[in-house]
């Protein structure tokens, strides 16, 4: 974003990411076109601490919607990570002058300097299809008992 020149250095996270977004799909339900199914058998063989028996237990065509949702989801959150940096590039041009000039800072010098993000508008809620409204309805507050009889 910076300088413009593309890294290495951010490898181990596009990997989680990717991984992630893949389990998101495939194993929490999270996706509109795949829905709330399990995809994927992990009872494989070990192998030198590598899983060679993994299988896919689902066809070609739903393979292809899979990686088009990971993909979705992986591109979806660059560009708001992008778009949060942009938007708070003051923000991030003065933690870098300040960290060179103290290389560490304490939590409240940290709070002053991220006092000034601008925060994006919350997100509407997911529901994981169309179909399904969000409720009106407020969580329900919990009062504990008290012990004192």
């Amino acid at each position: 974003m910076i300088f413009h020149d593309p890294t290495t250095g951010a490898a181990n996270d596009i990997e989680k990411a990717s991984a992630l977004a893949r389990a998101m799909v495939t194993q929490y339900g999270l996706s509109e076109k795949i829905g709330a199914i399990k995809l994927g058998n992990k009872d494989g063989e070990p192998f030198m601490g590598m899983n060679y028996g993994h299988q896919r237990d689902y066809s070609e065509s739903v393979a292809a919607i899979v990686d088009q949702e990971v993909k979705t989801l992986i591109e979806d959150a660059h560009l708001e990570a992008y778009e949060i940096l942009e938007n708070n590039r003051d923000v991030l041009d003065g933690l870098v002058k300040t960290l060179m000039d103290k290389e560490t800072l304490e939590k409240e010098e940290i709070l002053e300097l991220f006092a000034q993000v601008k925060s994006r508008p919350a997100r509407a809620a997911w529901t994981g299809s169309p179909l399904r409204k969000p409720s009106n309805r407020p969580a329900i507050v919990y009062e504990k008992p008290s012990l004192d009889g």
